[in-house]
């Protein structure tokens, strides 16, 4: 178990939090009707940057902003049990999932850890447009996500702030 100081700033940037909490009883449907799977990167703030607010959307966050299998599961959900009805997907420049190989990727973990890291699975992207198009493919092709819902491929531009629509 952590020492209880490990977390203490973060404990106590809660309590500031929760001071004022306006969310308590909340069903927790998206409001504006809007997920977004998009990358696990500090640089995005996921609700601001398209001028949304907590309870307005659904947000499935991981390494590369990809449609795995989890991100598919929380976008069914989301269209059936939580009033979604438009999907954006958003990659980022700069991002460290198309940065290298797998074996790069593993190898700096690797050095990092100490330990061999190759068994570590890693997903990286190897071309961020194609794997876009494909992602936005996929989403639309589901079937249980209906023709109703609009899906849209967005790449977020962490030096600038803006989204350009790639699919």
């Amino acid at each position: 178990m952590a020492d209880s100081t490990d977390f203490a700033d973060l404990l106590a940037a809660n309590a500031e939090f929760a001071a004022d909490f306006q969310y308590g009883g909340f069903d927790g449907i998206a409001r504006a009707g809007v997920a977004l799977v998009t990358c696990m990167d500090s640089r995005i703030d996921p609700l601001r940057m398209i001028g949304l607010k907590p309870g307005d959307a659904k947000i499935f966050r991981n390494p590369g902003g990809r449609v795995t299998p989890q991100a598919m599961e929380a976008l069914v959900l989301g269209v059936h049990l939580l009033n979604v009805s438009r999907i954006l997907i958003v990659p980022h420049t700069r991002c460290a999932m198309a940065s290298g190989t797998e074996a790069e990727i593993q190898a700096r973990i690797a050095a990092s850890a100490g330990v061999d890291a190759s068994w570590q699975p890693i997903g990286v992207i190897t071309d961020q447009a194609r794997a876009l198009a494909e992602d936005v493919h996929k989403v639309k092709a589901h079937p249980l996500i209906p023709d109703s819902v609009k899906i849209g491929g967005f790449i977020y531009d962490v030096d600038s702030g803006l989204l350009k629509q790639e699919a």
